[in-house]
């Protein structure tokens, strides 16, 4: 992924980017901030418990702790970058400029495939809210509540960014009341022996009563870890459309982080520290199942979690339509992928950058029978790519261009985005220790988008691009050295 990857630029017509515009000032901090609870949000309600069962209540700590600090430094890295760098391409932006074209699409790439991902694999998890909550008549098959859900909100984002970044905030806030209400009526009833309740497997090394499953166990949490945090680092993306990117970025995406590690925290030890860490470890809906455990089946405020779980994952897979959607818009208007997928409408929305990928996710809902699992760790593996990328990313513009006016600067400088960038490396193969063949998969696309960058697309890309341009005045001013 060298800097010196030789491109070549296509001419386009005069109206090219006025076709492909945002609306500006969108989005102001509080706004960006929701944006980045609302991808995360569903972690919470679900996925991350399954982490119990791979380690124990003590490897997901370690894992949460872990998986926190990379976030956090990666967050502060990406705060300074998006303020130096405020463009829809975000990662591919910020990567294209410290690692050059290949590693820019590279990054870009493997952004699209966490984000395209997660929102089949939270579709899946929605038929199952639904379907449990009894909400439709029995017999209504899976895919159809799939094929509402993306009819529903990717049409709200072809509506207009305003408006659907204000419905997104109205969901998360729901979502963040019932996390609210699930605190204030569980802490009363926590008990620490019920977070050690899984006995140890003799035959693991490192097997104790804090690591029951030993190292190996600690090593598959990893990946479990990631699911409190995953897609945080998706605020950038909303850059083009922000009021002040250079203020707003730094500020909503750092608080966006602080709410969520309180958050993640708080369910990590009131869930197992009330039912029991090994019957959360297979729980589909942990926070109403524990809430259930402590005040009965009939309990309102457990009926109340379990609705507003609901609303935390339509949260999360609302707004992670919203960022798919950013990527490749900025991608294909650079010309790296097809032209024509940054095409916006009236209200300025990339409608078909809406559109294409959701079809192909709510196929992959359907082809892979609702295994939510498999789509979901197939996203985890683009993303801890993409955090290897984005980090070394900081590092190398830290290094080469320390003079780069930024509106914002890392504590720590490139310090602080090296711990984040070590353990990214670790996360990306804790992802082949769960699941082999998800990774595998994403790997193999990943593989497929860079020949089709390296034999077609690099000698086609397009000049006026934002992230083009502003590699191109650095490529100016080294000349004039």
């Amino acid at each position: 992924m060298a800097r010196k990857t030789r491109v070549e630029y296509s001419e386009v017509s005069e109206d090219f980017l006025a076709r492909r515009s945002l609306r500006k000032g969108a989005a102001g901090w509080i706004l960006l901030a929701g944006l980045g609870v609302a991808y995360v949000i569903s972690g919470d309600f679900s996925g991350w418990n399954l982490g119990l069962a791979q380690g124990g209540w003590g490897g997901l700590l370690i894992a949460f702790l872990l998986m926190g600090i990379m976030y956090v430094c990666m967050t502060l890295g990406l705060a300074e970058m998006s303020s130096a760098l405020p463009t829809a391409g975000a990662g591919y932006g910020f990567a294209r400029r410290g690692l050059g074209p290949l590693g820019g699409f590279a990054t870009g790439m493997a952004i699209l495939i966490e984000y395209s991902m997660a929102p089949a694999a939270i579709s899946t998890f929605i038929a199952g809210y639904v379907q449990a909550l009894g909400i439709l008549p029995a017999g209504v098959p899976a895919w159809t509540i799939y094929l509402v859900a993306y009819l529903i909100f990717v049409g709200i984002h072809i509506w207009g960014v305003g408006e659907a970044l204000r419905v997104m905030f109205v969901i998360t806030a729901i979502a963040v009341v019932a996390i609210l209400v699930f605190v204030f009526s569980m802490i009363g009833h926590f008990d620490a022996a019920n977070l050690f309740d899984i006995a140890p497997v003799a035959e693991r090394m490192g097997s104790s009563e804090f690591l029951p499953f030993g190292v190996s166990g600690l090593l598959a949490s990893l990946v479990f870890g990631i699911w409190f945090f995953l897609a945080v680092e998706g605020v950038p993306l909303a850059a083009e459309e922000s009021a002040d990117p250079k203020r707003d970025m730094p500020r909503g995406i750092m608080t966006a982080m602080f709410i969520l590690l309180v958050f993640g925290a708080l369910v990590l030890v009131l869930v197992p520290g009330t039912a029991g860490a090994q019957a959360m470890g297979t729980s589909d809906n942990p926070l109403p199942e524990a809430m259930r455990h402590v005040y009965g089946e009939s309990s309102l405020l457990a009926a109340f979690v379990n609705w507003a779980g609901l609303a935390g994952l339509v949260a999360s897979f609302f707004s992670i339509i919203f960022a798919y959607s950013r990527q490749l818009f900025a991608l294909s208007r650079a010309g790296y992928l097809p032209k024509w997928l940054s095409l916006t409408g009236k209200r300025k929305t990339p409608y078909l950058a809406l559109i294409i990928p959701g079809t192909i996710g709510f196929i992959l809902a359907v082809a892979t029978g609702g295994a939510g699992g498999i789509l979901l760790n197939v996203a985890v593996f683009g993303a801890t790519v993409s955090y290897v990328l984005l980090n070394l990313s900081h590092i190398t513009l830290r290094i080469r261009e320390p003079k780069l006016e930024r509106g914002y600067r890392t504590p720590g400088g490139a310090v602080t985005t090296s711990i984040a960038l070590v353990l990214a490396v670790v996360a990306v193969v804790a992802t082949f220790v769960v699941d082999v063949l998800a990774a595998g998969i994403a790997a193999g696309v990943l593989l497929l988008a860079i020949a089709y960058f390296w034999i077609y697309s690099r000698h086609h890309l397009v000049a006026s691009a934002p992230e083009e341009e502003f590699a191109q005045l650095k490529a100016a001013e080294d000349q004039l050295k």
